[in-house]
């Protein structure tokens, strides 16, 4: 079989670095996107560390069309992952512009040229925040309810799945899944590659690696008197390893439909762990204990969610296979190794 080629825009990223591995292993030619403005060069040596070669990599901004069409004339590809987005609750918060801009027109230009160059396979990194703060039942299916979200970055997702189903409309002959991603945690087993945040983290393991190391001097749980199981938020906390494997899962499915479809799936464990339940975690596996402490809450914050995902596994074939203990060692590993290139 000729090796197919898939576009991951954003593949210099978190998920879609682990993403490109996944690929390589399972025989596709991953070609990357990305222009690094939320991204670190240092994933590329730790790409070429776990694959034994560079991956393709074009440098462009998903928002510059021209570029963008320029590279679907140069490659004939089978299929597309597009994660290239900004990401950040907060930030989005108080600069709603910014995400707006990037992740709805990067989304626009990069389907345009899907239909214009007839790569009908298409995978969207979407979000659990599509369902916004659950009512009730706060293990959410595909069938629960879209709500309308409690961030700028919330709502792109959730515009993004509706832009996407409106031109599957117009477009029936795309095969489309939108991936919800519920909270990715950890690094590569190799720790060659992880999460890289650039400046201050958002998500809540870098911090506490960071803080860990040194790097933060202390970590703040935002809230203690949420109505969860000990006051602080629960997340469907999954390893960024089996959510990059849950990607190439559904580019095969789309592969061996015959004819145009669009499906929606959660992508996380199944089980809710609270914030103080990860720091616990990230204490026993290490041994160290970290310096944090409660604050006020945070704008945004949804209070309690996490994944059915039967539906994954009877659509695709995929469940997650790795722990949140797994998730804070290989967190822990890559934070280490990162400190040892600085």
């Amino acid at each position: 079989m000729m090796s197919k080629f898939v576009l991951v825009t954003g593949g210099a990223g978190y998920i879609g670095s682990h993403t490109v591995v996944s690929l390589v292993q399972n025989g596709f030619k991953p070609v990357i996107v990305d222009d690094f403005r939320n991204a670190s060069k240092v994933v590329l040596q730790g790409l070429e560390g776990i694959l034994g070669e560079q991956p393709i990599l074009h440098e462009i901004d998903v928002c510059n069309k021209e570029s963008l069409d320029k590279l679907f004339q140069q490659y004939s590809f089978d299929g597309v992952i597009h994660f290239a987005a900004y990401k950040a609750v907060g930030e989005s918060v108080a600069e709603p512009l910014k995400y707006y801009r990037n992740n709805i027109l990067g989304l626009i230009n990069v389907l345009s040229c899907v239909i214009d160059h007839q790569v009908n396979n298409f995978v969207f990194s979407s979000s659990c925040t599509v369902y916004g703060e659950p009512v009730g039942q706060k293990e959410v299916t595909e069938t629960t309810p879209k709500l309308l979200p409690e961030s700028p970055y919330g709502y792109t997702k959730w515009m993004g799945e509706q832009i996407i189903a409106d031109t599957f409309r117009s477009a029936p002959q795309l095969r489309i899944m939108n991936l919800r991603y519920f909270n990715p945690v950890g690094a590569h087993h190799s720790a060659q590659i992880g999460e890289f945040p650039i400046g201050r983290p958002n998500n809540l393991l870098p911090f506490i690696t960071q803080t860990a190391i040194g790097k933060q001097e202390q970590l703040t749980v935002f809230g203690n008197d949420y109505p969860t199981k000990d006051g602080t938020c629960v997340r469907d906390f999954i390893h960024v390893v089996d959510l990059a494997d849950a990607h190439v899962c559904a580019l095969q499915f789309l592969w061996n439909q015959n004819s145009g479809v669009i499906e929606y799936l959660n992508v996380g464990t199944g089980k809710g762990s609270s914030v103080l339940e990860l720091i616990k975690a990230f204490e026993q596996k290490t041994g160290l204990s970290l310096n944090w402490k409660f604050g006020p809450r945070r704008e945004g914050d949804v209070v309690e969610i996490y994944a059915n995902v039967d539906n994954s596994f009877k659509k695709i074939g995929w469940k997650a296979e790795r722990t949140i203990e797994d998730a804070v060692m290989d967190a822990w590993n890559w934070e280490k190794h990162l400190n040892s290139l600085l």
